[in-house]
């Protein structure tokens, strides 16, 4: 923008400069040439007087002489009488042009080599017409020309450069404001709340700062808003978690009781994670460097461990494959355990008893997938399972489980696809990137197919069923 305005300034100076420059420099040349006529004329005034009070030669001569023009001055007396013509002075002009003068009784000026010669006609005594040529030279015409188009010439430049500093100043003035305004979008934009524009420049960029500052306002309070009603929802649930313990406490032992005793501490300590997050300043944001991450196939068998005991509570056959040796990825422990138990949960939550599932792990060489299938009866509109807050559409069904594992792919640059299994019913395919590109941006909420290796895709398809 600044450059452009800039370049918009030179161009409409350039163009004002060359509209009064080269119609004031043509004015300059002809009054120069009006001023070298005017001074020639004044000399063949001089010697009007005396040609029309005698024709003597040493006479005339004198006046020429004292005019001091007597080497571009000339006299032409034509013959008389018992006089004879009489010619003073060096004769430029041709006799033709003279002639015409003498017969026309006015002034001419007519081109001679080297310049102009001056012809102007005046009345002898006699009757006759006499005519006297006066010289000027293309210098006399051109006095001083030279230095009035030099200045003529700066002062067009000093214009030029004068509003391309002006124009620059002001585009820097324009520029800078709209640059800050900018630097605190992205700012924004990449999470840092406390980013704020000055609030100065022109009117209307001005009115943008004060815009973008109180939008950046209201969003620090909304975030802040949210964290505080997580939090108190997340607060009401002690109450129930406080009955179900104490109702967990008194199953006595076994199997079950202790795995609800388990799930009910396990439910209490998200609980008071989500509190704990909610009330920070900031949210929490681990980011993935060397060396963090974990061992997928870890958090998959000791997920599996408590899963399986209730699968085998509900008649469920499980088969788990690729978890033999370790897999690293870059994503938090306890994000891929919520991740992994979201997808499970919604197995046992939205299929019968009885129904098969599967969870497959295949490491590739830049990226991880994870698989869990079921026989169950599949979902209809994947698309609108992915969608927060909308879910498959059966009842208890949000969609922020499926949320929570979309929102965990896209942190590496993978993502997440919902289709039909080889056992029948829903395939959820986790794709964990492993390479550190940047998170994958979509329109939408919904699976996107992407190109794969073909060694990693070719595992998909190998011995799935259960046995």
């Amino acid at each position: 923008m600044r450059w452009a305005l800039v370049k918009v300034s030179l161009a409409v100076t350039t163009m004002v400069v060359l509209a009064f420059a080269v119609p004031l420099g043509l004015v300059i040349r002809e009054m120069a040439r009006d001023r070298a006529f005017s001074n020639a004329e004044r000399q063949a005034a001089a010697v009007a007087p005396a040609l029309s009070i005698t024709t003597d030669r040493d006479q005339l001569e004198r006046v020429v002489a004292s005019a001091g023009s007597d080497d571009g001055m000339a006299v032409h007396i034509p013959a008389s009488g018992k006089s004879t013509a009489v010619d003073l002075g060096r004769r430029r002009a041709a006799a033709g042009d003279i002639a015409t003068v003498r017969r026309l009784g006015r002034a001419s000026t007519t081109d001679v080599p080297g310049g102009s010669t001056l012809l102007q006609p005046v009345a002898l005594s006699t009757g006759e017409i006499a005519v006297v040529e006066v010289y000027v030279p293309d210098a006399e015409v051109t006095n001083g020309l030279a230095t009035a188009w030099a200045v003529l010439a700066g002062v067009g430049v000093a214009l030029i450069v004068g509003s391309v500093a002006v124009a620059d100043r002001l585009g820097v003035r324009m520029v800078r404001p709209a640059q800050r305004l900018v630097e605190g979008a992205h700012e924004l934009g990449e999470g840092k709340l406390g980013a704020r524009v000055p609030e100065e420049g022109p009117n209307e960029l001005r009115l943008a700062a004060v815009a973008f500052n109180a939008m950046a306002d209201q969003v620090v309070q909304l975030l802040a808003n949210e964290r505080e009603l997580a939090a108190d929802l997340s607060h009401r649930l002690r109450t129930p978690l406080t009955v179900l313990r104490l109702n967990a406490a008194s199953l006595g032992d076994g199997p079950a009781a202790d795995q609800t005793r388990a799930a009910v501490a396990q439910l209490e300590g998200e609980v008071d994670t989500i509190i704990r997050t909610a009330r920070e300043a900031k949210p929490q944001t681990v980011a993935a460097g060397p060396g963090a991450g974990c061992d997928a196939a870890e958090v998959v068998r000791e997920r599996m461990a408590f899963w399986s005991a209730l699968a085998e509570d509900e008649g469920r056959k499980v088969r788990v494959a690729g978890v033999d040796r370790p897999v690293r990825i870059p994503v938090a422990r306890a994000d891929l355990g919520a991740a992994l138990d979201a997808l499970l949960g919604n197995v046992f939550r939205h299929t019968p008893e009885g129904t098969a599932f599967a969870v497959d792990v295949h490491n590739g060489e830049d990226a991880v997938i994870v698989l869990v299938s079921d026989a169950g009866p599949g979902i209809a509109d994947p698309e609108a399972a992915m969608a927060r807050g909308h879910g498959s559409g059966s009842a208890g069904s949000t969609g922020l489980g499926l949320d929570i594992v979309r929102r965990l792919a896209e942190s590496t640059g993978g993502d997440v696809r919902i289709g039909s299994s080889v056992l029948g019913g829903t395939e959820v395919r986790l794709w964990i990137q492993l390479d550190g590109r940047a998170p994958v941006r979509r329109g939408h909420r919904g699976a996107v197919r992407r190109r794969r290796p073909g060694r990693l895709v070719s595992t998909f398809n190998r011995s799935r069923s259960l046995p």
